[in-house]
Order: structure tokens, then C-alpha cells, then sequence
């Protein structure tokens, strides 16, 4: 059984609170619970409304007490949220009246007096209890926020994530939620005097079930399990000229940073979006440019401290699609037979192990338009901005290629990803006359193959595994691409096998 975690701070004003609780908001997921509990006017509805103002991403929505409605219910960006108000309950049974028992799934509940039914409360859940704090002045609050459960947790990092903003000089920055990916990291945007940093809340990844020759599935396709590779590849990337965000504050243990701030001016434009191509010819260039030189494979980190890139292997690349017998497959209602899965496994690692045989250098992994921002004022290929890349590997030089030219979450047209993979290759053979231009394409075509199978197969499971429906919507422009890929000459056993065992996805 896990003990309680607490730990108490004084709230100088309503701005403080409001800190608090977007530092709290980085933490949480759908299926918390958070209490609020003092005496009238202690300040629990004003924390409520900073938390759902900070996750709607909008400081003037209007979050009204539940006082009468007793239960309000929001749609927010990250998760639902429901805000409940139990100062009029007078038994613990009428919460089910009220839709509160249970608490609904998928859902932050977010409750106001929870002693009115403290017997309800579950177990794991995340307490604070507000009181005046008249010394201090006419607006200020003591919170003791407590972590019971599985919560416990949670709290412990909450302090140790205002130890470290307090370390860098940030505790009283005002907060700006940013977007977060299908990964457990979280980011806000901090703002002091007119100049902004970046705060990321990456926690070590925790293990999952030993199941690839006892690893997990993030250990044996290399994921990164802290945020060390994130710093040493960031470092390795402006040592070559290149725009990584500088690291301006670390906690490599805990797994917090501030970084720099490279905006928000993206690389794609319009609704629906597209890709801007002047942009996308610069990341083109970028990683043309990157390509030309042999790179290391240890990084320094720290004092006396090294990291070192991991192989992006055969026994890698097959856990990754086997995704999608796992996941995609079942969700089209198609059971792939065990004769079927070693026919898969079989012609995957014979066009695997060609790739394997080339030169390997950086695999960011992620490089496609979520992740690269445009920074105008600065010259040549350093105008492209890159974010993310802590899962970083080494590998072939076509992987980042095709998640550029192949974006998972925007249409490339055909005649553009052509022009550009032209453009690549055309910079390469100038730099290096002994580069294979027609062995380039078709290691592009195995690695796009291989990297949109396990797409559809990781969207699948985002889908059912952790309640993120949105991804589905990738699924049909990811066959699109994965048809273009297998149309190459060199895929064409594996061509035939798709043909025959791989339904196209839902519209």
C-alpha cells in the first residue's frame, strides 16, 4: 500500500493559485480526482476555474460554481472534465443522482466539499485543502495538497516540479497550456517580462509488459526512457550548425527542462492544412545536409557523462509493425493465423536486413511538421527549428525522409514528396559522388513501407488501448502513402501479401 504524499505552500493571490494549478495540469490524465475543500471564500471555486480555464486554453471562459447545478461538465482539449459542487448534498447516496457515483470514466472529476461524502471518495485521488492566510495579506491562501493511492505520485512530482521552476527562477511565470503528444510528456509556455521559455515535464517511462524476448514494447524498439537523449542529441545538433532548442535549466533525474522557445510559426498553412513548400524544401535541405557527414554514435551529456545512440535494428523495425498485426488487423476484423504472421515476420526481415546494410547515421524519428517550427530571422538550413527528437536512433538516412514527405497528419501531394525526394537526392550525389541514387529510392520505398505499417497499427492502439480516438482520423492518408511505398519494384512479395490479408481502413 502506498502512503500519502503531502506537502504545503503559501499562495501569495489569486495568480498564484492559478500557477498552482497549471502546474498540476501537466501531471493529470483522464480518470483523476481532485478534491478542493476550506471554508467559505478559502478560494477552492477560483482554483477550480484556473485548472479548466488553463486546460480550455482560454482565460476568459466562463466557469460558473456548480453550487446549484451541483455538476458541470466540460469538453476540454486534453480530457472531459467534470466540476462538481457537494455543499448541498447531504448523503453520499444522492451522488449517484447527480451522475457522480461512480465517477464517470475517461474523465477528470474535479469536486468542491467532498467531506459532504467523504465515504464516496475513491481511494486514489489528489486532495487540496485551502484556508486563509490573513498574515500574509486580504488575498492570500495556504494550500496542503495530498496525494493518496496511486496519487501519491502525482503529488510527489507536483513538488518537485515547483522545486525546480522555483531553482530556475520561474515559480511565479505566468503559464500558457501547449499541445502535448501521444507520449506522456506535457509542455507549457512561460512567460517573464516580455521574453518566454519552454518548461517540459518528461517522467522516466515506466515499463510495460516484458513481451519481446523480455522487453518492453518502448525498450525494444528503443524509445527513449528519460529525457537524457533529448539534452544530448539537442547539444549534438547545434554543434553541427543545426537549430535544437538551447537548454537553459535541467533536472536530468527527475526529468524536467526549460528550454528555449522557437515560437509557434509552423510549416504548413490553411484549412485544411498544407504543407508550405519552401518550408519543407529548407527540412529537405536540412537533412541533406546532415547526411553528408559520418556522425557519432556517443554524445557527451554531462561531466563525465555519455550517451550513446541506440541501433535502430532488424528485431526493432519488426516489433514496431507487428503493430499492426497486433492491433490494426483485429480492428478490421481479420485474425492473422500464425502460418500468416511467419510469412509476414519472413518477408519483412529479408527487406529489413537490406536496409540494415547501409550507412547508418542519425534517425530523429519524429521529423515531420508537428515538430519543426520556422525561424525567419535565421540563415540557410537553420531556419528549420526541431523539437522532437529525444527517441532518437541510428539508422538509415531515408527514415526522416519519409516522415517528412509522408506526414502522418497532413496530405503531401504526390507530385511535392516526388520533387522533394528528388532535391535530396540530387544534393546527396553532389556531395558524394559515390551515392547510389537508385538504391537511395528503394531503401525510401522499404522504409516508408515499414514505417506507415506501423502507423496504422500505433493508431489503432492509440485508439483502443488509450481512449484517443482522434488518430483514427490519419488512417486513411497513411494507406495512401503505404500504397505508393509498395508499389516499388522491391516490395513486391510483400505487395502481394497486403494485397491479400490487409484491409484498407475505415472512412
Amino acid at each position: 500500500m502506498i502512503g500519502p504524499s503531502t506537502f504545503s505552500l503559501a499562495l501569495a493571490n489569486e495568480t498564484a493559485t492559478a500557477n498552482l494549478m497549471a502546474d498540476l495540469a501537466l501531471l493529470i490524465g483522464a480518470g483523476d480526482v481532485i478534491t478542493l475543500s476550506g471554508d467559505l471564500g478559502a478560494g477552492k471555486t477560483a482554483a477550480a476555474r484556473a485548472l479548466i480555464r488553463y486546460l480550455a486554453d482560454d482565460p476568459s471562459i466562463e466557469v460558473p460554481s456548480p453550487t446549484f447545478t451541483l455538476a458541470q461538465s466540460y469538453d476540454l482539449p486534453p480530457f472531459p472534465l467534470v466540476h462538481a459542487d457537494l455543499y448541498r448534498i447531504n448523503d453520499a447516496m444522492e451522488l449517484e443522482e447527480i451522475g457522480l457515483s461512480p465517477l464517470p470514466e475517461g474523465a477528470v472529476a474535479l469536486i468542491e466539499w467532498p467531506e459532504r461524502a467523504r465515504g464516496a471518495m475513491p481511494p486514489d485521488r489528489i486532495d487540496i485543502a485551502l484556508s486563509h492566510r490573513p498574515a500574509l495579506g486580504s488575498t492570500a491562501r495556504a494550500a496542503e495538497i495530498t496525494g493518496h493511492g496511486k496519487a501519491a505520485g502525482q503529488v510527489a512530482r507536483l513538488q518537485a516540479l515547483r522545486q525546480f521552476l522555483d531553482s530556475a527562477g520561474l515559480i511565479d511565470a505566468n503559464r500558457e497550456r501547449m499541445p502535448g503528444d501521444a507520449s506522456t510528456r506535457s509542455y507549457a509556455r512561460l512567460f517573464r517580462d516580455e521574453s518566454a521559455v519552454i518548461l517540459m515535464n518528461s517522467p522516466r517511462r515506466a515499463d510495460g509488459p516484458a513481451i519481446y524476448d523480455g522487453k518492453s514494447y518502448s525498450a525494444a524498439v528503443h524509445l527513449a526512457e528519460d529525457v537524457k537523449p533529448f539534452v544530448a542529441i539537442a547539444n549534438g545538433l547545434r554543434d553541427r550548425g543545426l537549430s535544437a532548442p538551447v537548454i537553459h535549466h535541467a533536472d536530468l533525474d527527475a526529468g524536467f527542462l526549460i528550454t528555449e522557445d522557437f515560437g509557434r510559426e509552423g510549416f504548413v498553412e490553411g484549412d485544411p492544412p498544407r504543407p508550405i513548400a519552401e518550408r519543407y524544401e529548407a527540412a529537405t535541405d536540412m537533412l541533406a545536409d546532415l547526411h553528408r557527414e559520418v556522425l557519432p554514435e556517443t554524445l557527451p551529456l554531462a561531466p563525465h557523462i555519455t550517451y550513446k545512440i541506440s541501433v535502430f535494428d532488424v528485431d526493432a523495425m519488426l516489433v514496431e509493425i507487428a503493430l499492426m498485426l497486433e492491433w490494426y488487423l483485429p480492428d478490421r476484423r481479420v485474425e492473422p493465423t500464425n502460418n500468416l504472421r511467419a510469412e509476414f515476420v519472413m518477408q519483412w526481415r529479408d527487406l529489413l536486413n537490406k536496409t540494415a546494410a547501409t550507412p547508418r547515421t542519425w534517425v530523429l524519428r519524429d521529423f515531420h511538421s508537428p515538430n519543426l517550427i520556422w525561424l525567419d530571422e535565421r540563415p540557410g538550413i537553420r531556419k528549420v527549428g526541431v523539437i522532437d527528437f529525444q527517441d532518437a536512433v541510428l539508422g538509415s538516412a531515408a527514415y526522416d525522409l519519409v516522415s517528412l514527405l509522408q506526414d502522418a497528419r497532413i496530405d503531401v501531394p504526390e507530385q511535392l514528396e516526388i520533387a522533394l525526394l528528388t532535391r535530396y537526392i540530387k544534393a546527396r550525389h553532389a556531395a558524394d559522388g559515390t551515392f547510389d541514387p537508385a538504391g537511395f529510392a528503394e531503401t525510401y520505398a522499404i522504409m516508408s513501407a515499414q514505417r506507415n505499417t506501423r502507423l496504422l497499427g500505433t493508431f489503432a492502439r492509440l485508439n483502443r488501448r488509450d481512449g484517443k480516438p482522434q488518430y483514427l482520423r490519419h488512417q486513411p492518408r497513411i494507406w495512401t502513402y503505404l500504397t505508393r511505398s509498395l508499389a516499388h519494384p522491391a516490395l513486391s512479395g510483400i505487395r502481394g501479401w497486403y494485397a491479400d490479408h490487409v484491409p484498407a481502413p475505415a472512412t
